[in-house]
Formats: C-alpha cells, structure tokens, sequence
C-alpha cells in the first residue's frame, strides 16, 4: 500500500504516514458533509418567502412540499389561510396535516369549482357554492375551534355559513404537513388523481382562530399577524419532486406585508 509523509504544521504533531486510499475517503467525506451543509442551508434554516410561490406544473404521485412546524402541544383550534392559483375543476387537495393516529387529522380538499370538503380527524363535512374561478388567485382561510366544533370557510373575503365538526377534541401527536398531496398513510400513500397543480403562496398556520378583522387584513394581501406555527415570511420546508420557487404575481407591486 503506498503511503505519504504528512505533517502538521503548527509542530504539535510528529510525521505520520496516511494511505492514499484513506486520504481519498476523507476527500469523499468532506464533500459529503460540505453538500450537506448546503442542504441544511437550503431547507434546514427558515426562509423568507415574500413575494414567492411554489410552482407545481404537472400532476404526480411524487412531488410534494413539506412544512416543518415545532408543534409542542395537542391543536384545539386552528387557523389556516393559503392563496392558490389553478386551471384545474377536477379535486385536488390544498393542505394535509396527518398523525400517526389519522391520515386526515386536518384536510382542505378542493372537490370541484366551488365546492370545498374540510376533514377533522377523520370526520369531513362540504362547503358549497362559494367563489372560484379558474387561472385566477383564491385566498382561502379555514378556522375550527373544538370547544364549540364551529368550522368556518372564508374565500375571497366571503365567508361560510358555520358549521360543526368534531367538537370536544384535539390533534395530538408530531404531525406531517403536505402542500400539493393529500395524505392516504403519514407522509405518504399519495394518489396522483388527487394532486394539486397550480400555484400556492401565503400559507399561514395559527393555533386559534383568528379574528374577523385579521382575516380580511389577509384576503386583502394588507397587513396582518403572521402565523405562529407556520409563517410564510420565517418557513421552514423540504421540496421533493418537480416543485419550483418563482416571484409572485398576487398585488406583488402594490401591497407590502
């Protein structure tokens, strides 16, 4: 085996002979660890992404993005709010938070044109003939509080009739969180006729039902509480598959968060 003198120079070390085939090895590591710094970088640290939107151009069984949220207590009421963009009128699910114990803990399900299934920890109930428009931006917001079971929808600034679901309950274990793909196992079990395509920007996630008031600041694109559990402006996700990050063009140039 041949071998080479290596010293070390600051003179703390005496002359020791590293096999060229190791020296290679710790080469190969030490990219290893550089590409995976990068990726930490990338999807480890949250990120900014005002004035963004995730890109997903074609229907798969594959990609997806996942969200990261530091949940440390069970979730007895909720906020979420998105904005999405698609040419689609056939169902394809807008956000997926599953446990281990349910599949559809929480699920917004667009069925058809103005038609949207909310699911509870199994229990879903829909919500007809509100706003839709195809190739046009739908700011959506959901809210349940499980004291009472009211579960709301609010499109474009008009709101639903309230409805209950699931009351005296909560969410409880580590959830996985899915953008584009509803999930049919915990982090999996996806069905291509059921993914989203689109575009998808502003996802917003608060451990309480938020006001009237902040609601229409958001269907505004005004200013307005960020998240406390998901924050668009501080998120922190992984992309798998053809999913791509593009400038915005919801009220981009005429609105500031």
């Amino acid at each position: 085996m041949k071998t080479e003198k290596v010293s070390d120079k600051t003179g703390l070390l005496p002359f020791i002979r590293i096999p060229r085939n190791m020296e290679s090895s710790l080469n190969l590591m030490a990219k290893l660890v550089f590409l995976l710094a990068l990726i930490y970088g990338c999807y480890g640290e949250p990120q900014d992404l005002s004035g963004k939107v995730f890109v997903i151009p074609m229907a798969t069984s594959t990609s997806h993005v996942k969200l990261h949220a530091n949940v440390s207590k069970p979730i007895s009421a909720m906020t979420m709010c998105q904005r999405f963009n698609s040419e689609l009128e056939r169902g394809q699910s807008l956000f997926s938070l599953a446990t281990q114990s349910h599949n559809n803990d929480l699920l917004l399900y667009k069925r058809s044109m103005g038609v949207y299934r909310v699911h509870i920890k199994g229990d879903q109930l829909d919500f007809i003939s509100l706003p839709d428009s195809k190739n046009e931006w739908i700011s959506i917001c959901w809210t349940w509080d499980s004291k009472t079971g009211l579960t709301q929808l609010w499109v474009n600034g008009k709101r639903s009739a309230r409805r209950i679901l699931k009351p005296d309950t909560s969410v409880t274990g580590k959830p996985s969180i899915m953008l584009v793909q509803e999930q049919d196992s915990y982090g999996g079990g996806f069905d291509i006729s059921q993914s989203f395509v689109g575009d998808v920007t502003d996802v917003h996630f608060w451990d309480n039902v938020i006001s009237s008031c902040e609601i229409q600041l958001y269907m505004e694109f005004n200013r307005f509480t960020p998240g406390n559990i998901l924050n668009w402006k501080a998120l922190q996700f992984t992309i798998e598959g053809k999913v791509f990050i593009e400038n915005s063009d919801f009220k981009s140039e005429c609105y500031n968060y």
